[in-house]
């Protein structure tokens, strides 16, 4: 006898004509316990998934999307969306989900006891559930770690052409920035960007392609998350790249969240938050950990080891939520800086 998945993954897109055709086909699926996840994150999360329907009979049904595609479905479905929980990647745009109305409120003693409060919502309508650290990466044999200290000193005339960054139009950095905002203030922050562009970096859309360009030598430093370092040592022990974390003797390093939340308009809300409960917890977290690189948000879950050898830092502790609260802040920094 066929059987649905466990995890069915489609595009979002996809959803309506597919919900027709497995009611026509499968109608007693209706009364099954499910919980349904509108996901754009699309990496090392399917284990904890099936996990968490193998420990509580409830069936998870992914549909995939990016992060813009996922907003404007839910507004216009409103109250007649099926999802119950929306999964994506940056405080940023959880925090823009939030603002929108597309989450809802969740008082979970679980969630507060496993996730530090500074990667959780203020107003509790969504929780961290990954860590990455956004940090500065470096040409092993081109760069010495005494070389190296802040993102502020980038901004040194030294890195004059050996800099390489990610468009500011991506949120990744302007997260980064407002985060700087809220920890240093505007003027502060934007005397540092200027410092960045006055050394005239490398522009380039993509964290790989940032790491692959500095170790050809089209650039010595550079702005990354981690995890795009692990995937490529993964592959190749000895790519000549990595880490130097920011700040250690100041604010910290950046870092932010993948998370969720519960939508606002969830018809299994209760499925909901014990999907999110269960992976806030050590066991999914360490699925996460040793699928993606990252860290687990509980600091319960242990980190991958490949990552471990990269040791401890000391990381930001400001709530990540300032990379939304701060976003537009940001971007109208960044263009008058100069900052593409």
């Amino acid at each position: 006898m066929w059987r649905l998945p466990r995890v069915l993954r489609v595009p979002a897109v996809a959803f309506g004509f597919l919900g027709a055709w497995l009611g026509i086909l499968l109608p007693g699926l209706a009364g099954a316990a499910e919980v349904v996840v509108y996901s754009a994150r699309h990496y090392g999360q399917e284990a904890a998934f099936e996990a968490f329907t193998k420990k509580t009979g409830i069936q998870v049904k992914v549909f995939n999307g990016n992060t813009g595609e996922l907003f404007e479905r839910l507004k216009s479905e409103d109250e007649r969306t099926p999802a119950d929980v929306l999964l994506t990647v940056d405080a940023g745009n959880l925090w823009n989900a939030a603002r929108a109305g597309l989450l809802a409120k969740i008082d979970s003693p679980q969630l507060e006891a496993n996730v530090p409060g500074h990667l959780r919502d203020p107003e509790n309508r969504w929780v961290g559930l990954t860590v990455r650290a956004r940090t500065i990466m470096y040409n092993t044999a081109k760069v010495k770690p005494s070389e190296l200290s802040s993102y502020e000193a980038l901004g040194d005339p030294k890195w004059q052409g050996r800099l390489c960054l990610r468009t500011s139009s991506y949120i990744y950095n302007q997260s980064l920035l407002a985060t700087m905002i809220k920890r240093h203030g505007e003027s502060r922050t934007e005397e540092i960007a200027r410092g960045w562009v006055a050394n005239k970096p490398t522009l380039i859309n993509s964290d790989t392609k940032i790491l692959e360009a500095i170790a050809a030598g089209q650039c010595d430093v550079g702005l990354t998350n981690h995890y795009y370092l692990a995937r490529l040592v993964s592959k190749n022990p000895s790519f000549p790249v990595a880490p130097f974390w920011a700040n250690q003797q100041t604010t910290g390093t950046h870092v932010n969240v993948s998370g969720a939340g519960v939508t606002a308009h969830a018809k299994n809300r209760a499925n909901a938050i014990k999907f999110l409960e269960y992976l806030s917890s050590p066991e999914a977290q360490q699925l996460f950990a040793d699928l993606s690189f990252e860290y687990p948000a509980n600091p319960q879950a242990a980190v991958n080891p490949l990552v471990a050898r990269w040791g401890k830092f000391k990381r930001d502790d400001i709530n990540v939520a300032a990379a939304g609260e701060l976003q537009a802040a940001a971007v109208k920094l960044a263009d008058r800086v100069g900052y593409k």
